[in-house]
């Protein structure tokens, strides 16, 4: 009888994840021994047989019998609690060690806690190891092929988590052990683990982890324990994704193993799983980026309002205080840890500097115009009071108040006096000035409202520019 066919009589079985156990390599060992000795032939009828079928009560007496069989009725059966491979006399376990298989699955991701750099997830373990001390011949109890028993009557390996921060059991902890005819043990467990993650913030929120768990036995070196796992990665990887129950922040990609060997005071074998998960980025895109994106647009809008006024100016202010106050809210959803400045930091903080440069080249453009529209003022006082343009160079802010001041305080029939003689003395004072005094009082007041306009226009189009080039460089680094 060859292992294939030891293989398929258990295939089908009602625990779900047992058939795995008939691929380890050291149920081909057993078999191989059990096939060379003396009693080949009649055990290898035991593999293939059905079992005799049995009344309830019959199986009742049947357990009751292999309890005491297996000498699990003692207490002081040390056959069962110590190591396994100590008491075993099967030659293909002289010199090896044991071989624990690890059946892990992600059911869930609870938390990730960027700032403690730590991962939650609901695990699912599964571990075996051969305990050849508890065989028996299913033919002899009633076709019994598997038995539970409890756990603390057992011998069991003590693989621990280096990346543990916090364990808890997810579900009670089941007190039994599932026993196989052909001398494996099985342990189930369902666990809350709370582990140290190192992640890489960079790219929030469009940001991938990968997290590991990495088992390893603190007391037996690797000439006494090897620990591997069941299925393969794609296994892995499918089954838990069937079995992943929460739907929320983060995404489970894959799963993956990979072998290692810890040297300290002695050799330990690791195995060591690596969780790679991803991010869903649209909270964060609806909550931060686009508005933050929505308040430069705007921004953009208001070079189209006008600047001689001080709405343009409240506006772009209004703009910059809005930016603030909403990353002020969102300062707790922002990573605050991390080896870089995060992508997210820089988009705000460029769009932040960027409102500000522009409220700035508002401030200069609102204060050349302002400069224009006072020289024009001036041009036109020295017209009616007849003043020189040398005057006018000279004329102060309060010579204006006071100019103004007497214009008030005159008559109606002054001003028209004033209104009457101006006319006929402004063509001979125009004939006595030259031509090149006449041209620069024209330009006077139109070149500082000529320079804010080009100032305006040539920082519209360098600003428009400069948003385009950030972003583009900015989403070629967020999104790869």
């Amino acid at each position: 009888m060859t292992s294939y066919g030891a293989t398929r009589m258990y295939k089908g079985s009602a625990w779900r994840d047992s058939h795995y156990l008939f691929r380890l390599s050291v149920l081909f060992c057993l078999i191989a021994s059990i096939t060379n000795s003396d009693t080949g032939e009649q055990m290898s009828t035991w593999w293939v047989s059905e079992g005799p079928v049995c009344s309830a009560k019959e199986k009742d007496t049947a357990k009751k019998t292999l309890y005491e069989h297996l000498y699990l009725a003692k207490n002081d059966s040390q056959n069962a609690r110590m190591l396994p491979l100590i008491f075993n006399e099967h030659e293909c376990y002289n010199y090896l060690p044991i071989n624990i298989r690890v059946n892990l699955h992600v059911t869930s991701i609870i938390n990730v806690d960027e700032k403690a750099q730590s991962l939650t997830t609901l695990v699912k373990m599964i571990t075996a190891w051969p305990n050849l001390n508890m065989m028996w011949y299913p033919d002899g109890f009633c076709g019994i092929a598997t038995f539970a028993a409890p756990k603390n009557m057992f011998w069991t390996p003590d693989i621990d988590i280096m990346e543990s921060i916090k364990k808890e059991f997810g579900a009670n902890d089941s007190p039994n052990v599932l026993l196989f005819n052909f001398g494996f043990t099985v342990s189930h467990e369902v666990l809350s683990l709370t582990t140290a993650c190192k992640m890489d913030l960079y790219r929030f929120p469009f940001d991938t982890q990968r997290c590991s768990i990495t088992l390893q036995s603190p007391s037996y070196s690797m000439q006494e324990i090897t620990i591997n796992t069941i299925p393969d990665e794609k296994n892995i990887t499918q089954e838990s994704k069937e079995r992943f129950q929460a739907q929320g922040e983060w995404e489970l990609l894959d799963i993956t193993y990979m072998k290692d060997i810890l040297s300290q005071w002695i050799e330990v074998d690791q195995l060591i799983y690596q969780i790679t998960i991803k991010r869903r980025p649209q909270l964060y895109a609806i909550k931060i980026i686009v508005p933050v994106f929505f308040f430069l647009v705007l921004d953009v809008i208001s070079f189209f309002i006008d600047a001689r006024g001080a709405n343009k100016l409240i506006f772009k202010v209004t703009l910059l205080l809005s930016i603030s106050v909403m990353l002020l809210i969102d300062n707790d959803t922002l990573p605050s840890s991390s080896e870089r400045i995060p992508l997210i930091g820089i988009y705000c903080c460029g769009i932040f500097c960027l409102i500000g440069i522009s409220i700035l080249e508002t401030i200069l453009v609102n204060f050349l115009k302002t400069k224009g529209d006072k020289m024009r003022s001036l041009e036109k006082t020295a017209a009616v009071s007849g003043r020189d343009d040398r005057d006018l160079e000279k004329l102060t802010d309060s010579d204006i108040y006071e100019n103004t001041s007497e214009e008030q305080i005159c008559t109606s029939d002054g001003l028209k006096l004033i209104v009457t003689k101006a006319p006929a003395q402004l063509p001979t004072q125009q004939k006595d000035q030259p031509p090149t005094q006449q041209n620069q009082r024209e330009k006077i007041p139109l070149s500082w409202t000529r320079v804010a306009k080009i100032i305006d226009v040539t920082f519209l189009i360098l600003y428009i520019i400069t948003i385009i080039v950030f972003m583009s460089v900015l989403w070629k680094l967020w999104i790869p």
